[in-house]
């Protein structure tokens, strides 16, 4: 799974095998923390993350939201997500 950005100790990555992973969504990684969440609403979906770097994430993902959709369209397509600019 390669990983699309990182900051701030978290580390974003998407999948890219074409069709397995509906519906559209990224993990993000802090420690020994993990989560996924879905891209329309950005909302946690599975797993969770300390209070402070969930809501980076989805600021992060909310500024990012255009590339992030067209990262998923690659990663249905079978192709290398690319990276996306890290919150700053």
């Amino acid at each position: 799974m390669p990983t699309i950005s990182m900051f701030f100790g978290i580390i974003i990555r998407m999948y890219y095998a074409p069709g397995e992973h509906n519906p559209p969504h990224f993990h993000a990684y802090y420690g020994e923390h993990k989560a996924t969440f879905l891209m329309d609403t950005l909302e946690l979906q599975k797993g969770g993350l300390p209070k402070r770097q969930l809501r980076l994430v989805q600021a992060w993902a909310e500024i990012h939201r255009e590339e992030l959709n067209a990262d998923w369209e690659l990663a249905m397509n079978g192709e290398e997500p690319c990276r996306i600019a890290p919150l700053q």
